[in-house]
């Protein structure tokens, strides 16, 4: 069976037994907070159970490194829509130490999607475009640094209310110990 039968197969027997119940609740978040952080595999389970935060508390936006890379980008808007319309009154930036994104190398991911048959035209393309893939898929050397500028885009967004407090922190995906980056409420 294929991995999608798998979870599939799984589903219906999650929706037929009901389980589902247990994690009923609204689409506003409790603790009134929306969280940017890592799509890494560690931080699944391991971040919201290192805060105490149970499902229904908060809001969850997840990307490579938990960076905000433009400012009208889907991140920002994710965060504004949380912040508006969800009732969210904090924002926490969430990085992580061993992050994929601070040892990333742009050429060879290009490299990567030449040999899955990524044409050699439509990189040409993109360049012409005005388009720097190695800009766009640099990643950084700090987390401390990375979260900081994330927390400073935020925080100056032009659409942000300024009353809401962005902070931003790097949790060991070992031990879930958070190091405090930038206290929002300074």
């Amino acid at each position: 069976m294929t991995l999608l039968g798998n979870l599939l197969e799984y589903n219906q027997k999650f929706v037929e037994e009901k389980s589902y119940e247990e994690y009923r609740t609204t689409k506003f978040p409790d603790k009134r907070i929306v969280i940017l952080t890592c799509m890494d595999t560690r931080l699944v389970e391991l971040l919201p159970k290192s805060m105490n935060m149970r499902n229904g508390d908060v809001k969850i936006v997840k990307n490579a490194g938990a960076v905000v890379a433009h400012p009208y980008g889907s991140i920002m808007r994710s965060l504004l829509v949380a912040v508006y319309e969800l009732q969210a009154d904090e924002v926490l930036v969430i990085g992580h130490h061993d992050c994929g994104m601070s040892a990333i190398n742009s050429e060879q991911i290009i490299g990567k999607m030449k040999d899955r048959g990524i044409d050699e035209d439509t990189f040409n393309t993109l360049n012409y475009s005005g388009i720097d893939l190695h800009e766009w898929l640099k990643g950084f050397s700090s987390v401390q640094e990375s979260v900081a500028h994330s927390v400073e885009m935020i925080k100056h967004h032009p659409l942000m209310d300024q009353n809401i407090p962005v902070h931003g922190l790097v949790i060991s995906p070992e031990t879930g110990k958070l190091d405090l980056v930038v206290d929002g409420y300074e």
